[in-house]
């Protein structure tokens, strides 16, 4: 089945002739036609476009034109600017709102040669850990269609792990991509912030948010990377920093390199099944002839209270745009302050209305000082933690995730207990450093994938990919396939 290689493997046979890149994108649309009703990855997606695209590659694929994606699929959470398709952030406040130009994430991939179809689902504005927080629906996770498949980008895990697409982007505020990679059993990588421009990223909190992909195995993961990495001017958040061949790097050698294991994260909360297989995952690193390193990260049990302050007011700012005037679903009022209630009360669901007033509280004067500023000031105690411990380790494991996937609306009601499903992956966006998600076994009954986290250097990609490519390469994990 073509819609289950890998980007390298379908490269291969693009380039040997063996397939045509509309066979690889009929496979993909074919998949989504069987199992998209039960899953909903997709809010949306144009056959038609993408079929054209995948026609086009070919043309270039006979003339001998070479790009390392050339007629790969490609689906996009519903967060990212693509010229021509639909931009709803999962929120009925956009309406019918058409992107008029490309983020330059997309630019790089579609000069790649990349097919970019399909918006995918998400939590509304990227505000969520469940994919339950959409206007267009839930999301259900691939491996068992009563459970989450994580969030906000569930729905760009989801697709990949379903085989709906070859690849998938998501955005990382808080753990977005690296949790559903987790929880669904695919690979997804967080990218140190200012790598990948977030230029033609609608934003949730400008600090925090980073655009990485979704893939099935680490190599791919790393040839995305490559793509979409380097400086932007429209972006002057995004770093000049020399862009290395990651995909070179995976040579399976990691004897020497320091892995470091935070005491702080193996809490009592840990799933005892998420627990055992992390523990395998250590020992395998020893047997492969990676040294661990017990280390402390001091300030972990600050790092989701400063996170829901800092990232509640940068969404309070941001979303402020959402006004009914220049864009949006407009309710008409009265007045300008009717028109501005009733189109964000009537637009924005639950969610973002919980975080836009969180937000705007602590910015509000008299508690600014007391939770914004000392939210910034404990925000670089965890970053220097984090590069204190760099100093002697290459990279830092965790678990991604404290349980496998939960049941759909188990957590609904409660908003704090939502919000520690994202208790291992939120210190690297405060500390703006990189983060990977990969398979690192199952739960038993039912059968659950389990997430392994490796965290790098800022800008220290090229190692964590070495990292867990070799531990990918030495288990079997992630060759499992969830049926649908």
């Amino acid at each position: 089945m073509l819609n289950q290689l890998t980007i390298s493997e379908l490269t291969a046979k693009l380039a040997r002739r063996e397939v045509s890149s509309r066979e690889a994108t009929q496979a993909c649309l074919d998949q989504i036609a069987r199992v998209d009703g039960s899953i909903h990855a997709f809010i949306s997606h144009n056959a038609a476009d993408a079929l054209a695209q995948a026609d086009a590659a070919d043309k270039e694929i006979a003339a001998g034109v070479k790009k390392p994606l050339l007629g790969v699929p490609i689906a996009v959470k519903d967060v990212l600017a693509v010229k021509g398709q639909p931009l709803n952030c999962a929120s009925k406040i956009l309406g019918n709102f058409i992107s008029p130009y490309d983020a330059t994430a997309i630019e790089k991939l579609k000069a790649a040669g990349a097919i970019i179809f399909g918006r995918c689902n998400m939590d509304e504005f990227a505000m969520g850990s469940s994919t339950e927080n959409s206007a267009f629906g839930v999301t259900k996770n691939p491996w068992d269609v009563t459970r989450i498949p994580g969030g906000s980008s569930g729905g760009s895990a989801a697709a990949v792990a379903a085989d709906e697409c070859i690849a998938s982007l998501g955005t990382d505020t808080g753990g977005s991509i690296r949790q559903p990679a987790a929880l669904c059993g695919c690979v997804g990588l967080k990218p140190t912030y200012g790598r990948i421009s977030r230029y033609g990223l609608v934003a949730f909190a400008s600090s925090l948010d980073q655009i990485g992909p979704f893939t099935k195995d680490v190599r791919d993961s790393a040839i995305l990377l490559g793509a979409m990495s380097g400086v932007d001017p429209r972006d002057s958040t995004s770093v000049p920093q020399p862009v290395p061949n990651y995909a070179a790097a995976l040579d399976g050698n990691i004897r020497g390199l320091k892995i470091g294991l935070p005491k702080e994260y193996m809490i009592g909360g840990l799933d005892a099944e998420v627990k055992a297989s992390v523990d395998a995952a250590v020992k395998k690193y020893q047997e492969l002839g990676a040294e661990i390193v017990e280390i402390s990260l001091p300030h972990t049990d600050y790092a989701v209270a400063v996170y829901y302050i800092i990232a509640t007011a940068e969404a309070s700012a941001n979303l402020a745009r959402f006004d009914g005037i220049r864009y949006c679903a407009r309710v008409d009022g009265a007045d300008p302050m009717e028109l501005y209630s009733k189109t964000r009360g009537a637009g924005f669901g639950a969610e973002v209305k919980r975080r836009i007033i969180l937000g705007t509280y602590v910015l509000s004067s008299g508690y600014y000082d007391a939770y914004y500023l000392r939210a910034q000031k404990v925000r670089t105690l965890i970053r220097n933690d984090f590069l204190k411990a760099f100093e002697t380790v290459d990279a830092i494991v965790t678990p991604t995730t404290p349980t496998a996937a939960f049941k759909i609306g188990e957590k609904s009601d409660d908003p704090l207990q939502m919000y520690l499903s994202d208790i291992f992956t939120i210190s690297c966006n405060l500390a703006g450093i990189p983060g990977i998600s990969l398979p690192c076994g199952f739960t038993k009954n039912p059968k659950l994938p389990i997430g392994l986290q490796l965290l790098g250097k800022p800008f220290g990609e090229e190692t964590m990919l070495k990292l867990a490519h070799a531990y990918e390469q030495a288990t079997p994990w992630h060759q499992e396939r969830a049926t649908v």
